[in-house]
């Protein structure tokens, strides 16, 4: 038995037959069960490492062991899961003997909130993520969420507001009394359910509940999974009052995450994206800006940035 152990061990290390090294190699969608803020969820493990060209591959049965090891060594701490992360790629440097390894946990986390005007208590789900990128010489994280919301389409808001405009007037109604209509009556646009994406990447702890109210708040109002009567006319009026295009969405996510954390470095790092699923096409849109905490202040006070850091980038530098 140890004998054949030796021989794969041998096969993983020898060089390969075709001497390129690849950028990422290791297993995806491991599903797991983790205790988080004490609640017990299930887990969705991405790990890879950077292999060289003089390696053949990597001990792909060894993932999964390290990911019990590490979820053990956590499961009764209190523990969040951009934590995890760094955990499990730690360790999986240690014991591959890896120069680099990258981690991505995604975890559906339960939250309790009241619906905004009956006050009924509802519980909502969104996606926890955390992403670390180890080295011998230490390593990077990532908090991040993903949440839904709904947007009011400005465009053909706008559309409407321009012909019920001219009907109004049209009927014999004065241009005064046009706008004073049309400032207390909701314009109708098509509206789409979106889902919105935030990442912070820094060293100081960040509360990923936050950063879904901070993604929820940028989009044209909130949902909920239970509505009574006055809730759905608050939804629908909130969200026609506030027409939002998936390129306001990831700014205004941006810029809020900026302002309610001013004590990020500049060397940090944010990503946002914004997918709308559309009711009037057959497709999707989709924005997104990533890049440097110095970056982006240094665009919201005029300049354009000369790049935009990418992720991986990102998780990369020393």
């Amino acid at each position: 038995m140890s004998e054949t152990r030796h021989l794969l061990d041998d096969l993983q290390a020898s060089p390969p037959d075709v001497r390129i090294g690849l950028s990422r190699a290791g297993v995806t969608g491991v599903e797991k069960a983790i205790r988080l803020r004490q609640k017990l969820i299930p887990a969705r493990i991405d790990c890879t490492v950077d292999l060289p060209p003089s390696q053949k591959g990597v001990h792909m049965s060894r993932f999964p062991e390290l990911f019990e090891e590490a979820i053990e060594e956590v499961v009764t701490e209190s523990f969040l899961v951009e934590e995890l992360a760094e955990h499990i790629a730690r360790h999986i440097v240690s014991r591959q003997s890896a120069l680099r390894a990258e981690v991505r946990i995604e975890a559906r986390y339960p939250r309790r909130r009241e619906t905004p005007v009956s006050g009924l208590s509802t519980q909502e789900l969104v996606t926890l993520i955390g992403i670390a990128a180890a080295t011998g010489d230490g390593v990077r994280r990532v908090v991040g969420v993903e949440a839904l919301g709904i947007n009011a389409c400005p465009c053909a808001q706008g559309l409407v507001r321009g012909h019920a405009s001219e009907r109004l007037l049209e009927a014999g109604f004065e241009w005064g009394d046009v706008e004073r209509i049309l400032a207390l009556v909701p314009i109708a646009t098509h509206n789409q359910r979106g889902r919105g994406t935030l990442y912070v990447g820094t060293a100081k702890p960040i509360d990923a509940e936050e950063l879904a109210d901070i993604v929820e708040r940028s989009m044209s109002a909130p949902i909920y999974e239970l509505l009574k009567r006055p809730d759905e006319l608050f939804v629908v009026e909130h969200a026609h009052l506030q027409p939002r295009f998936v390129e306001d969405s990831v700014r205004v996510a941006l810029k809020s995450a900026l302002e309610e954390h001013p004590d990020l470095a500049d060397a940090d790092f944010l990503y946002s994206r914004q997918v709308n699923f559309e009711t009037i096409h057959a497709h999707e849109v989709v924005a997104e800006r990533y890049g440097t905490v110095g970056e982006l202040r240094a665009e919201l006070s005029g300049e354009v940035a000369a790049r935009h850091t990418e992720l991986r980038d990102w998780l990369g530098a020393d």
